[in-house]
């Protein structure tokens, strides 16, 4: 927990008892629903948790949001932008059912209401729109845009949600959002896309962020 107070000064208290909830309720789940690497487990909240809010680092969600977390395996990044976005709804999405097991009975024993899951594929999903995708290290960059673009509200509509606030300079958060790792030049090369790229380690400058990157696709 340490490691997230070092770079977030403003949990609430509600966020905070979420936050300690999370390292036993992975524990137990991990061991029925292998979801992260046993050497993992230990370092949730650097490897896990914290590159998930990286994005929260970057970017403000709305309250009134739609974020869909494509490929959500075990929760991540979804659970803890959940956590740290209450007043944003978080759709978490796996071709693999027993991964959204422990996404529910997580969010369950934590207390975290705004997120719901759903055993399907991204590309088979026909009947909602969301402003925002999301993606930990699942897939190449240009399957992920393939399988969201239908799912997008284009950002002149995400930034609705902004009101008087909006700037047009503002990193509004919109389109696919994903973390990758280690060189990604030929993989954005294939995409045919130039997407934003920030270095998270120069958001937490901690060793395992060397080579990690939040990318942006509007």
């Amino acid at each position: 927990m340490e490691i997230l107070t070092k770079y977030f000064a403003d949990f609430t208290p509600t966020q905070l008892q979420q936050l300690q909830a999370l390292e036993g309720l992975y524990k137990e789940w991990n061991e029925k629903i292998n979801v992260i690497s046993r050497k993992d487990i230990d370092s949730l909240y650097l490897k896990h948790v914290l590159h998930s809010l990286s994005i929260a680092a970057i970017f403000d969600f709305q309250p009134g949001m739609q974020v869909i977390d494509i490929g959500a395996g075990g929760g991540f990044p979804s659970v803890p932008l959940a956590i740290f976005f209450p007043e944003v709804q978080f759709h978490a999405v796996d071709s693999i059912n027993k991964k959204l097991t422990v996404i529910q009975e997580v969010a369950a024993g934590a207390g975290i209401p705004n997120i719901t899951t759903q055993h399907t594929r991204a590309e088979q999903i026909t009947n909602r729109k969301f402003d925002v995708a999301v993606s930990r290290a699942v897939a190449p960059l240009k399957d992920l845009l393939s399988w969201s673009k239908h799912l997008l509200n284009k950002p002149s509509e995400v930034r609705k949600h902004f009101g008087a606030q909006a700037t047009e300079d503002m990193e509004i958060p919109a389109g696919l959002i994903c973390l990758k790792g280690g060189d990604l030049a030929q993989e954005i090369h294939d995409s045919g896309r130039k997407p934003f790229i920030w270095p998270i380690n120069e958001i937490f400058p901690e060793e395992f962020f060397n080579e990690k990157f939040i990318l942006q696709v509007k």
